[in-house]
């Protein structure tokens, strides 16, 4: 089984490899990933510049290919140009910090996995609740289940699967379960600074508060110790207010 290995922070990150040492020995792995950090691109791509693809690495050995683009850049040059058949599998991982609520659209590590759906590769985006020390290792076993549940089950065509995992202990964790996007949205505000040369700068800052009456929420689970895993899909169709739009009158296209 052939799996193409992406990320949004980097060739060089932690999770990336990770994921690496779980798997490499029982899967072929493929990996195209950002040559620098991606974080937050959403599903960007590269239209203005050319992107440059360069063979990385590590301890002597070819390790993957480094790409000067954002995540779904890598997904698509690695499917259309760089790999002689496409993967298996696509996993876009693993991301300190969880990816739930709308935070969910930003994300470069969820958009690589809806970039693969949209090719048509079973995709999976994988991420660990902590941004501080994270210790993937978890994570990484659990991305073993993972593979062999995607490729057992199959899934929608168009849809991957978002995956976030609580940043504790593997006997801490209740369980898993099947989730939906929540709504919960960052409480947002910019931290106002002076650099040394007297000039105003901002850094955002937020805090994603948990889903209160969604019960099935993603980050509900992740509260709960449990694994949250989401089905995710690139039409952004709301379903409910087409039907609504269409009984109104339409507006005066003579204009």
């Amino acid at each position: 089984m052939k799996i193409l290995l992406t990320n949004d922070d980097g060739i060089h990150a932690p999770g990336l490899m990770a994921l690496y040492q779980e798997l490499h020995e029982d899967f072929k792995l493929e990996i195209v990933a950002p040559e620098s950090e991606m974080s937050a691109v959403g599903h960007a791509i590269t239209l203005t510049s050319p992107l440059r693809v360069r063979r990385v690495h590590k301890n002597g050995t070819f390790f993957g290919y480094g790409v000067t683009g954002t995540p779904a850049d890598c997904v698509k040059i690695a499917v259309w140009e760089l790999l002689e058949t496409p993967p298996d599998i696509i996993l876009s991982g693993i991301n300190p910090g969880a990816n739930v609520g709308v935070n969910v659209l930003y994300s470069g590590t969820v958009s690589a996995a809806t970039e693969g759906a949209f090719l048509g590769v079973r995709s999976a985006a994988i991420s660990l609740n902590t941004r501080q020390d994270p210790d993937f290792r978890v994570a990484a076993r659990f991305s073993r289940e993972i593979i062999g549940f995607i490729m057992e089950n199959g899934l929608k065509e168009g849809t991957a699967v978002n995956v976030n995992i609580p940043a504790v202990p593997a006997d801490k964790i209740k369980g898993v379960s099947i989730t939906r996007q929540g709504v919960g949205q960052f409480k947002e505000r910019f931290e106002r600074r002076i650099d040394p040369r007297g000039n105003i700068y901002y850094w955002l800052t937020g805090e994603t508060p948990v889903e209160g009456d969604v019960i099935d929420a993603d980050a509900n689970a992740l509260k709960d110790n449990r694994i949250s895993i989401t089905p995710v899909s690139y039409d952004l169709t709301c379903n409910e207010e087409i039907e609504r739009l269409r009984s109104l009158p339409m507006p005066d296209h003579n204009v």
